[in-house]
C-alpha cells in the first residue's frame, strides 16, 4: 500500500466535506441571529447558545476526523452492536434521563444534554444495510420487487422492517417524540432502491391522501359516495375481468378500511398533536395559541422579501416573535434576514449534500455502502423537507431540526456521525475488488 493510501483524507470526496463545513458555519451564524442579545454581543461567549453551539462544532469535527481515522470495516462488523447500544439507551433514559419540555429523553452530561434518539438514525442505517446487503430481498434492478415477492421472502422483510420499526414505538410511546418517531419512515426511500415496487410508495400516498381529506369533510358518508363513484369508474373503463373485477373491490375495501379508521388514529393523538393538524387543515383558527409559532414564523419569512432585511436586523427575530427559532425554526431566520435569495441558496446547499449523496452511493462497489448512502439521503431529505414544511405552515409541527443548521449538539452530532460514516465508506470503495 502507497503512503498516499495511507493518509487520512484518501479518497474523502473534498466536495462532500466542504458543503458539510459551509452548511455547518451558516448554521452558526444564523442561530447567533435567532439568538442575538445586545448585551452579549460576543459570537463566541459560552455562556449563549452560540457559544455553546461553536463547542458543539468543533467536537463534531473531532468526532468527523475519528470516524476517519477508524477502518471502514468496522462499521459494518459492529453495525448490528451500534444497533443494539441504541435501543438499549433509548430505553435507559426514560428512567435515567432528564425531563425537557414534557418529554423524558435526555442524558444530562453537565451543562448539556444528550439525546439518544437523535443517534438512533444512523444506527438503523448501519443495521438496515448490513441486513439487506446478505439477504436476497435485494433484487435485479431490471424489475422491481412485488407484494408476492414480499411473501415469499417474508421474514427477510419483517426483519427489515423489525429495525425500521422498533425504534419508531421505542422513541413515540416511550419518549414521546413523534417527530424524531416519524423520521423512521425515511428509510422506506432505501427498501424502494433496493427493488420495493413503486406500487407501495403510491398505496402509501393515497392512504394519507385520503386520511386527510376524510379529516377536512368529516362527512363519512360522502366520502363513501365519492370511493364508490370512483371505483365504479375504473371498473368501467377497464376490462371485466376476474382479475380486474377483484381489483376494484379490494380497492373499495381497502380504501373504506382507511376511512372508518381515521377517526380512530385521530383520536389516538395526543391534544396538542389534534391541534396542529386542525391549524394545519384549517379547520381551527388560532393565531395567538396553538398556531401562534407558525403564523409569526410565515410574518418573519413573508417580511424578508426578496434580498431581506440584512444580517442582525430582523425584527421578528430581535424581539422574540417565534418561539424556538434557533432549533425547528431556524429557516424562518433565515427568510426573514437572508431574503428569498438565502432561503434558495440554503435550500439549494442542502439539496446538493442530497444529491452529491446520492451520486456517491451509485458509484459504491459494495451492498452495504450504497445502502447506508442512499439512508443517509433518505434521512437527510426527510428532515430537510418537513422542517421547511413545518416554517411555512404546509406540515404539522412535529419538532425536526433543519440539518446541519438547527442549535443542538444530539442532532448536529447524530448528522455527522451519520454523514461522515458515508464518507469513510465511500473513500473506501478504491480499495474493494483490487
Amino acid at each position: 500500500m502507497s503512503r498516499k493510501e495511507n493518509s487520512l483524507f484518501y479518497g474523502v470526496d473534498v466536495i462532500t466535506v466542504i458543503t458539510y463545513m459551509v452548511l455547518v458555519f451558516l448554521g452558526w451564524l444564523n442561530i447567533y441571529a435567532a439568538v442575538y442579545n445586545e448585551d452579549h454581543q460576543n459570537i463566541f461567549d459560552v455562556s449563549q447558545k452560540y457559544g455553546k453551539q461553536l463547542i458543539w462544532i468543533g467536537t463534531a469535527f473531532v468526532i468527523a476526523i475519528s470516524i476517519l481515522i477508524i477502518d471502514a470495516n468496522f462499521y459494518t462488523v459492529f453495525a448490528y452492536g451500534f444497533y443494539a447500544v441504541l435501543i438499549i439507551a433509548n430505553i435507559l433514559v426514560v428512567f435515567l434521563g432528564r425531563e425537557i419540555k414534557g418529554s423524558k429523553s435526555w442524558f444530562g452530561v453537565g451543562g448539556f444534554g444528550l439525546q439518544p434518539a437523535e443517534f438512533m438514525k444512523f444506527a438503523v442505517n448501519l443495521a438496515l444495510a448490513k441486513f439487506l446487503s446478505n439477504r436476497q430481498i435485494i433484487v435485479n434492478q431490471q424489475f422491481r420487487l412485488k407484494l408476492k415477492d414480499l411473501i415469499k421472502n417474508y421474514k427477510n422483510t419483517f426483519y427489515a422492517l423489525f429495525f425500521i420499526v422498533l425504534p419508531l414505538i421505542i422513541i413515540k410511546q416511550l419518549q414521546d417524540e413523534t417527530g424524531l418517531a416519524v423520521v423512521m419512515i425515511a428509510f422506506v426511500i432505501v427498501l424502494y432502491r433496493e427493488g420495493l415496487s413503486v406500487n407501495f410508495l403510491i398505496f402509501g400516498l393515497f392512504t394519507v391522501i385520503l386520511f386527510v381529506v376524510t379529516l377536512i369533510v368529516t362527512n363519512i358518508s360522502s366520502v363513501l359516495i365519492t370511493l364508490g363513484i370512483i371505483a365504479l369508474s375504473v371498473f368501467l373503463f377497464i376490462s371485466r375481468t376476474k382479475k380486474n373485477i377483484i381489483f376494484v373491490l379490494l380497492f373499495y375495501v381497502i380504501a373504506t378500511s382507511i376511512v372508518f379508521t381515521t377517526s380512530i388514529v385521530y383520536n389516538k393523538l395526543e391534544p396538542h398533536q389534534k391541534d396542529r393538524i386542525d391549524i394545519l387543515l384549517q379547520k381551527k383558527i388560532d393565531p395567538k395559541g396553538k398556531g401562534y409559532n407558525v403564523e409569526q414564523s410565515k410574518i418573519a419569512i413573508g417580511s424578508g422579501g426578496f434580498l431581506g432585511k440584512g444580517y442582525l436586523q430582523g425584527t421578528q427575530t430581535k424581539y422574540d416573535f417565534v418561539p424556538e427559532q434557533d432549533t425547528d425554526f431556524i429557516f424562518c431566520t433565515v427568510g426573514e434576514e437572508w431574503g428569498f435569495v438565502g432561503s434558495i441558496l440554503v435550500i439549494f446547499l442542502e439539496l446538493f449534500l442530497i444529491l452529491r449523496v446520492i451520486f456517491l452511493a451509485e458509484r459504491q462497489r459494495s451492498d452495504f455502502s450504497r445502502i447506508y448512502g442512499y439512508g443517509v439521503a433518505g434521512i437527510l431529505f426527510f428532515h430537510l423537507a418537513v422542517n421547511i414544511g413545518m416554517t411555512i405552515g404546509l406540515v404539522p409541527v412535529i419538532g425536526i431540526p433543519l440539518p446541519f443548521f438547527s442549535y443542538g449538539g444530539s442532532s448536529l452530532w447524530s448528522f455527522t456521525i451519520l454523514l461522515f460514516i458515508f464518507i469513510k465508506l465511500d473513500a473506501n470503495r478504491l480499495l474493494i475488488l483490487r
